[in-house]
């Protein structure tokens, strides 16, 4: 298959926002961006009495997620940095922009990180009045487990979304725009996702804007099959393979895992041969030619088949084959006419039954939503605010300011062996997600601290506010999890400062005692957020150690206390060497993550260190 070098240079740090721009310029007339978010809105929306369908996910899948928005497919998508989720923020700001009062459904791949973030402002918007669903998408068969009764056989091994994203983002918006109502589209939803299927391979790996080497790489002269979109290791290597070999991969991996026909129906498939990025239209057109017979020859009727990209991974050189069995419902959802910046479907061009062979191809006021962080503009003018990891923690910085300075500068040092642990079973971006997080945690702390130096309040007032902008510019699990952490963890210095009490409701608590009762809820928010425990080798097994030392020291004082905790936490992320991941991503590699610290781990175990080294 093709090489090209490496692309463009980007700035990683305003790569989101200027693609973004570029789009919302070149497709005026379809999409517009989202006031105050990193998020794209169809020019017909929101549209009163209408569901509003909104997708998401990161960066360099397009066309996903924001070229499938417009009239017809969805109404508006929330994105997210390189392969990183959007932030809880950016889909609650999102949806609330395309929000036309009939409900929202919010639809996604099934990664830990979008799980989490839509999860989160799926329940701001429920909570804002909002009727909202959200639906999750699984059709890679080689992420996971096959369903059994409709239900996973383990839950932390739930299959991901790729490129059937399409076909559910299609059916859905159809739905919508034929006026069902929430549970009608949250319903059709579901059905198109549980009939669709996906296997893909690769053939060489991608470099992310900013990048001076590959993300992910695939071993010369030979194909990974089953591999994800963010550089996932696949199911199995195997030598190169001839267009038509490849073809009988994708189609073999693909029969079994079909759900049963619908009763009386004709064979009919939605067939999606995908394009990673790289490989050329003329390439993908040889492989269809096999895939074709092949369907065919099992007695499948590939209808209105489709052969481009659809969800991409950056410049991988790789090709997914999707397949989404039809019923009479479906075949009108999948007809029905949209127009959107990447796919477009014109009224009346594929009349009901007709042969596929011969078939011819084919504004509203926007309430702005105010939050205590305006987080998007805070990752704008990052940059500025810090700078690079020269950058140091000044003398007019307060105490929460200087920690997380320190935090970032430490982090930042190590982003490079961060990303190499990350990649050993997931997609290789934990250090630059982490560095770009405390970066707007920094700046926003840096706005947020006006108290006097020693005011528990004022620390945590500014650490509320930089766990929302560590969120929001992170993006991703680590994100999601980092945010609650200093989140939670402001929440009870500026509780308890207030008056409030030890966590046995005892009295008051300061220093030590007072932060290792932060430490506690920090590990309660995470476990419950994450769905993750002790042991199976995550950010967990540094947190659990570190707070125990903590409590076990509230005594002393806190400089000592600290320190002594943040070693017990550095010790626990080298031994999560030793451990199996059962949790997230890494958890569908099995033993792989074996051998290797977990990230996650590591960069609290640094956070940790360098915290205690700016306490006095």
């Amino acid at each position: 298959m093709t090489t090209i070098p490496a692309g463009l240079g980007h700035h990683a740090e305003t790569f989101r926002e200027d693609w973004l721009e570029g789009l919302a310029d070149a497709y005026a007339r379809t999409v517009r961006r989202v006031p105050d978010a990193c998020g794209v809105i169809s020019r017909h929306a929101p549209r009163p009495g209408k569901v509003a369908v909104v997708i998401g996910g990161g960066s360099g899948h397009y066309p996903a997620f924001a070229g499938l928005v417009g009239p017809g497919l969805a109404d508006a998508a929330a994105i997210g940095d390189v392969f990183a989720s959007p932030s809880a923020e950016q889909v609650y700001r999102t949806a609330r922009a395309a929000d036309g009062g009939a409900g929202i459904l919010l639809a996604c791949g099934n990664y830990a990180g979008d799980v989490m973030h839509f999860g989160l402002a799926a329940r701001r918007l429920a909570a804002a009045g909002i009727d909202t669903r959200t639906v999750l998408i699984t059709d890679d068969v080689a992420s996971g487990p096959p369903p059994v009764d409709g239900r996973q056989i383990d839950p932390s091994r739930d299959r991901r979304g790729v490129a059937g994203d399409f076909f559910v983002f299609k059916a859905a918006g159809a739905a919508a725009e034929r006026g069902d109502d929430l549970a009608g589209v949250t319903r059709i939803a579901a059905h198109a996702n549980a009939m669709t299927r996906t296997f893909g391979a690769a053939f060489a790996g991608c470099t992310l804007p900013g990048a001076a080497e590959p993300l992910f790489t695939v071993n010369a002269g030979t194909t990974e099959l089953g591999m994800g979109i963010h550089g996932e290791p696949g199911l199995r290597t195997t030598r190169n393979l001839t267009a038509a070999e490849l073809a009988d991969e994708l189609v073999d991996n693909l029969l079994p895992e079909l759900p049963d026909l619908p009763p009386g129906g004709d064979g009919r498939v939605a067939v999606l041969l995908n394009g990673l990025g790289r490989t050329k239209y003329e390439e993908m057109f040889v492989v269809y030619r096999q895939v074709n017979r092949r369907l065919r020859e099992a007695g499948l009727r590939p209808y209105r088949p489709e052969v481009g990209e659809f969800v991409t991974s950056f410049d991988t050189a790789g090709v997914s084959l999707s397949l989404m069995v039809l019923d009479d419902e479906l075949t009108g959802l999948y007809d029905a006419p949209c127009d959107t910046p990447a796919f477009r479907s014109l009224p009346g061009a594929h009349p009901a039954g007709s042969d596929d062979r011969t078939d011819a191809p084919a504004a509203a006021a926007v309430t702005a939503v105010t939050v205590v962080t305006a987080a998007s503009d805070t990752h704008r003018a990052t940059a500025a605010a810090t700078g690079s990891t020269a950058d140091r923690a000044t003398a007019a910085d307060l105490p929460a300011t200087a920690a997380l300075q320190a935090a970032f500068d430490l982090v930042a040092a190590h982003e490079a062996e961060l990303g190499r642990l990350d990649a050993v079973a997931g997609d290789g971006d934990h250090g630059i997600g982490i560095v770009r997080g405390l970066r707007a945690a920094v700046a926003a702390a840096r706005a947020a601290e006006p108290g006097p130096a020693g005011d528990p309040r004022s620390a945590g007032a500014a650490l509320l506010t930089a766990g929302l902008a560590l969120a929001d510019a992170s993006g991703g699990a680590s994100g999601a999890l980092y945010g609650a952490l200093l989140t939670e963890t402001g929440a009870v210095l500026a509780r308890t400062a207030s008056g409030g009490t030890t966590t046995d409701g005892t009295g008051p608590v300061c220093g030590t005692e007072l932060f290792a009762d932060a430490a506690d809820a920090a590990q309660r928010a995470i476990g419950e957020l994450g769905g993750a425990r002790v042991g199976e080798k995550t950010m967990l097994d540094a947190l659990d150690p570190f707070r125990r030392e903590l409590r076990t020291r509230a005594g002393e004082e806190l400089a000592k206390a600290w320190r002594a905790a943040a070693e017990a936490a550095t010790r626990a992320a080298a031994d999560t060497a030793e451990l199996t991941p059962a949790r997230g991503r890494a958890a569908r590699m099995g033993t792989l993550g074996y051998g290797h610290p977990d990230a996650g781990a590591v960069s609290l175990a640094l956070i940790l260190t360098a915290i205690g080294d700016t306490l006095r």
